[in-house]
């Protein structure tokens, strides 16, 4: 069975707590909820806009290419019991420590939730200006 790309995509942003709303903001003015939610449906998503959702969700392009979840569950399994190498997941070698990559991330979404918030309440402000001059 083929590695779906898209499956991937949804699997690392919900790992790293992330909304749909949020991947599109931090993607750009053009990006919305539903067109992340149609992404997510695409087998096989193309390397430069795949690139860019790696840089995004701060994982490796490769990993959303070829992360394979059957595999990974297997190699958990099979290879955790008495293993004291913490960087072999999936028969490659990892150089982050997987728990600093996690609050380094966590921090991350919270500056990205901070910036949403913050754009929200500037909408708000603006929409309460425009609304004051309408009467």
């Amino acid at each position: 069975m083929p590695i779906h790309h898209g499956r991937n995509v949804k699997r690392f942003r919900e790992m790293l707590g992330l909304k749909q709303e949020g991947l599109a903001y931090e993607l750009g003015e053009e990006w919305t909820q539903k067109r992340v939610s149609l992404l997510e449906q695409k087998e096989v998503i193309e390397q430069e806009l795949l690139d860019q959702i790696a840089q995004v969700l701060k994982v490796p392009a490769e990993a959303i290419k070829n992360f394979d979840e059957e595999t990974a569950i297997y190699n958990i399994q099979h290879n955790y019991e008495g293993s004291n190498n913490q960087g072999a997941i999936i028969g490659h070698q990892v150089n982050f420590n997987p728990l600093d990559k996690l609050i380094e991330v966590m921090d991350e979404n919270k500056k990205l939730y901070e910036r949403l918030l913050e754009s929200e309440k500037e909408k708000v402000a603006l929409l309460r200006e425009v609304l004051k001059g309408q009467h």
